[in-house]
């Protein structure tokens, strides 16, 4: 990364410490006005290293903001029954202001009857049939983290979206589907990419941006990336690389997401966001006052 002009650099990990320095204003305010502490409660089904990485990470940063955190872990073993009984319980628990199901959920647990067990006010981490129906159709909703930070990432860099041709690759419910979405209600022209999408590397080349969210490391080669571009990349894949072919990459983009630094850090930070507020809707603490 030396050898990148550091101008070109999306910096996820500044932008979400400015995201968790107001989650912190906002749990101290909710805290002042009710004395509760608002509450995050963070659901880990078997004992994959990776899911159980990213769950300390969050927990970590509730912490760091003043929120509290309830940390239920499970073994692969249960059941969906149990498990959409374990959410619902704390759905009905009024200290608990958000839930959230570390995914991939193990199979052959049916993960969507696990998500819609989550109720709508306590869905921060976007991903009831419900909230995202709602982000698709521009309503309000905590839409799914990652596609909210990476839009909040490209608004920090001005990044013009009107008019422009966007290309997502990925199709996921929580992520390709919502992003696409959020970049249609932002007036872009979006094409969204799967594993099964003809001539990938002709679209890309035509592409004012490129977010990159299909798992695969290094997938999207350098040389299909148009001068000038705007390449977002949202993967994280073992030995810490991204779905974008870095280096070749950023010497032809315009503005470039770093693996790691870039959209990692604030999907959390705005996870940790849509839990303060929340937690303030649910407690009636206007934020805005």
């Amino acid at each position: 990364m030396g050898i990148i002009d550091t101008t070109k650099l999306m910096d996820g990990r500044r932008l979400a410490r400015t995201i968790l320095a107001a989650a912190q204003e906002s749990v101290q305010r909710i805290r002042s006005s009710t004395g509760v502490q608002p509450t995050l409660a963070t659901v880990l089904v078997g004992d994959d290293p990776a899911s159980a990485t990213y769950v300390r990470m969050k927990r970590k940063r509730c912490d760091e903001v003043g929120m509290a955190s309830i940390a239920v872990e499970l073994p692969a073993g249960i059941s969906t029954e149990d498990l959409v009984e374990h959410i619902q319980r704390l759905g009905r628990d009024p200290a608990v202001h958000g839930i959230l199901v570390q995914h991939p959920v193990p199979a052959p647990i049916d993960r969507r009857a696990v998500f819609e067990a989550i109720p709508l006010e306590k869905d921060v981490d976007g991903v009831t049939a419900c909230t995202l129906g709602r982000a698709i159709l521009g309503m309000p909703a905590f839409v799914p983290c990652t596609p909210a930070g990476i839009m909040r990432l490209m608004m920090e860099y001005k990044v013009q979206l009107k008019g422009v041709h966007a290309v997502v690759i990925g199709r996921s419910p929580i992520l390709g589907r919502p992003m696409a979405s959020l970049l249609i209600n932002a007036h872009a022209t979006v094409t969204l990419c799967h594993s099964h999408t003809r001539n990938l590397a002709n679209i890309v080349a035509g592409a004012d941006v490129v977010i990159a969210a299909c798992g695969q490391p290094r997938f999207v080669r350098g040389n299909w990336i148009k001068p000038g571009a705007v390449v977002i990349d949202a993967g994280y894949n073992e030995g810490v690389v991204g779905d974008v072919d870095f280096e070749p990459a950023a010497k032809r983009a315009a503005l470039i997401t770093p693996v790691p630094g870039g959209v990692g850090p604030m999907t959390i930070a705005v996870l940790i966001q849509h839990t303060a507020e929340a937690a303030a809707q649910q407690l009636d603490v206007d934020l805005n006052d």
